[in-house]
């Protein structure tokens, strides 16, 4: 069993950062891919950023390269989204989310179903005002 909880969520202006953080915990040793989803308001789910376990394969989605960045840490039991020069547009519900299948290549290229990802936290708010 893998538990996700999200932390960093917050208001804040166009053009500024937040950095959000997600532990994992229980049988961190066979997750292969952790990544960040969001819903905006009215939309459906997207994800926005992911890394595989083994920290080869990185996925941004097209709309935050060069403002969003991702890491994990050596225990890879945390995944960090910094998010800077934010708009808008990126507000919405974050979610980190675990996978224990979307292995290496598919996770680096976000070949993946939102199914392929049992383990889900509750989420963490992002607000971005103009």
């Amino acid at each position: 069993q893998v538990q996700v909880v999200e932390s960093g969520g917050g208001s804040v202006q166009a053009g500024g950062s937040l950095r959000l953080s997600c532990a994992a915990a229980g049988d961190v040793n066979s997750i292969v891919c952790m990544a960040w989803f969001r819903q905006a308001p009215g939309k459906e789910r997207e994800g926005v950023a992911a890394f595989d376990s083994a920290g080869v394969y990185l996925y941004l989605t097209y709309s935050v390269k060069g403002r969003f960045t991702v890491s994990q840490d050596n225990a890879k039991s945390t995944l960090s989204l910094q998010m800077n020069s934010l708009k808008e547009e990126d507000t919405g519900m974050y979610y980190c989310a675990a996978s224990l299948v979307v292995r290496g290549q598919r996770c680096g290229l976000g070949l993946w179903r939102e199914e392929d990802f049992g383990y889900w936290g509750q989420g963490t708010q992002v607000t971005v005002s103009s």
